[in-house]
């Protein structure tokens, strides 16, 4: 369930919407003459919500570009491409 406070409570009682947006990791929503206003929540939160959409947006690239092509490749060509690459760059700083 929503956390929502009027935005006056940020100024009277922020300790209190502090520990909320600790304890439950959920944005808290501030209303101002009853119309949403703005959002507070913590950096932990916000990183999370941040990595979250970054994933979606490469996920949403990799099921765009599987549509443009038939090309599909194994998990196993895929870690054999990677681990190739990883050796390639120890040999070079090496």
């Amino acid at each position: 369930m929503p956390h929502i406070r009027p935005v006056s409570d940020l100024r009277n009682n922020f300790a209190d919407i502090s520990r909320v947006v600790h304890e439950t990791a959920e944005p808290v929503f501030l209303t101002k003459n009853g119309y949403g206003d703005m959002v507070v929540m913590s950096i932990e939160a916000y990183e999370r919500k941040q990595f979250e959409s970054e994933i979606y947006i490469k996920l949403k690239e990799a099921e765009l570009e599987a549509k443009s092509t038939n090309v599909r490749h194994s998990h196993e060509d895929v870690f054999a491409n990677l681990r190739s690459r990883v050796a390639a760059k120890v040999e070079d700083n090496a």
